[in-house]
């Protein structure tokens, strides 16, 4: 029998509930993100404060699966037709940039001995959390305007660079060996995605029958690709996250032209309904809250690496979109682009797990990302305030009449 602390579990169930709740209370007179809110409960109920959960092996698989779904929520959300071009271009070079900025930093706080490990520290820092950026932009308006498209390809690399810096640089295999697991893993997925298109092809009556059913089954295969991508990840040695983010875009292209409200409605519901609030809440928990409030020295880490997220990602907004986007949408771009969250957990935890890393410089960096999470996307919207509607008025006005 597996030990199961069943208390703690209903605990987590029931905080991830509450959040929804005071978000939804919330939100409607300020844009604070669900996911904020389950940190900080978890923080609450967490043994740092109330002791009322912790978590053990059964409920650190749940938070794991939580973690892929939330990559594949980030996978399936990016459209590679649309933010083809000069948006991904600019994307990537966006985020090589990024990284030179962010090893540099994390190098010169390693000689200066704040941080362990200029790689683990810069890599932390290179990330963006698009897919707890898309629900903001979703309600904002935002993902169908030009701005967006470039936001988009911005956070896909912010979210796939990270994602294979773990996969490639913080495996306990050589170089070599990764990159030719990666290989593999590659050919794996592309065969899925090949199979996976032809099947809705075939059978998409089938699928979209079985929607209005108690069979559900376009959902069983899309939770069937996420947690087999992901298996076949850890079996190889990769990060699950790399998993669940290809699983993401195999399902995007397979559906590309017949994407259904239902669809994403139901699939929606089983990531952000479960797993995915257990992953934030049970991060929330681990969260290393007396290292920071023990020695004020380690809690002026937090603003600092806030302002440091926005140096690294904002940056190189500011001054490669120059042609492409006026100085207030540039500057809505740098702190959209700024805002961290999930890779930074993933990171840390591995870090310190490594022992590459204290916990107290984690718990900094994840306070950090918490802040940036709920400070950033806020100034993100107001400095594009009334500019959604505007390009959608300027793009209807632009397209050819019929005939």
């Amino acid at each position: 029998m597996v030990d199961v602390d069943a208390g703690s579990f209903l605990v987590i169930v029931t905080a991830a509930a509450l959040a929804a709740l005071l978000a939804g209370v919330i939100q409607p007179r300020l844009a604070i993100p669900v996911v904020v809110i389950e940190l900080i409960l978890g923080i609450v109920i967490g043994p740092e404060l109330l002791d009322l959960a912790n978590h053990d092996d059964f409920i650190d698989f749940f938070s794991n699966l939580g973690l892929g779904m939330l990559f594949f929520f980030a996978g399936y959300e990016i459209d590679f037709e649309r933010i083809k071009g000069r948006p991904l271009m600019l994307g990537v070079i966006g985020w090589l940039v990024t990284l030179a900025l962010a090893y540099s930093v994390g190098g010169l706080l390693a000689w200066a001995g704040v941080v362990l490990s200029l790689l683990y520290t810069g890599s932390a820092m290179s990330t963006t959390a698009i897919g707890t950026l898309i629900p903001i932009l979703h309600d904002a308006g935002e993902l169908k305007t030009r701005f967006g498209t470039f936001l988009l390809a911005a956070g896909a690399m912010g979210e796939f660079g990270p994602i294979l810096l773990i996969t490639l640089v913080f495996s306990t295999k050589g170089a070599i060996s990764n990159s030719l697991i990666l290989i593999l893993f590659v050919a794996v997925a592309v065969a899925t995605a090949l199979v996976a298109v032809r099947g809705a092809t075939w059978g998409w009556n089938l699928l979209e029958r079985t929607l209005e059913t108690s069979g559900q089954l376009a959902i069983r295969l899309a939770v069937v690709m996420v947690f087999a991508l992901a298996a076949l990840a850890l079996e190889l040695g990769l990060d699950l996250l790399l998993g669940g983010f290809v699983a993401g875009v195999i399902v995007r292209e397979a559906l590309k032209g017949r994407e259904i409200t239902m669809f994403e409605s139901k699939l929606t519901a089983v990531g952000y309904g479960f797993f995915i609030p257990f992953f934030f809440v049970v991060s929330g928990i681990k969260f290393n809250l007396d290292a920071l409030t023990e020695d004020p020295v380690e809690f002026l880490k937090v603003p600092m690496f806030l302002a440091l997220f926005l140096v690294v990602r904002g940056l190189p907004a500011l001054v490669l979109y120059r042609r492409e986007l006026d100085l207030r949408d540039r500057g809505a771009l740098a702190f959209f682009s700024a805002t961290q969250l999930p890779l930074v957990v993933a990171i840390t935890t591995i870090a310190v797990e490594q022992g590459h890393m204290h916990s107290s410089t984690a718990a900094a960096l994840v306070g950090a990302a918490i802040l940036s999470t709920l400070i950033y996307p806020l100034i993100g919207l107001k400095l594009r305030e009334g500019r959604a509607g505007l390009e959608r008025m300027d793009e209807t006005t632009e397209a050819p009449a019929p005939g």
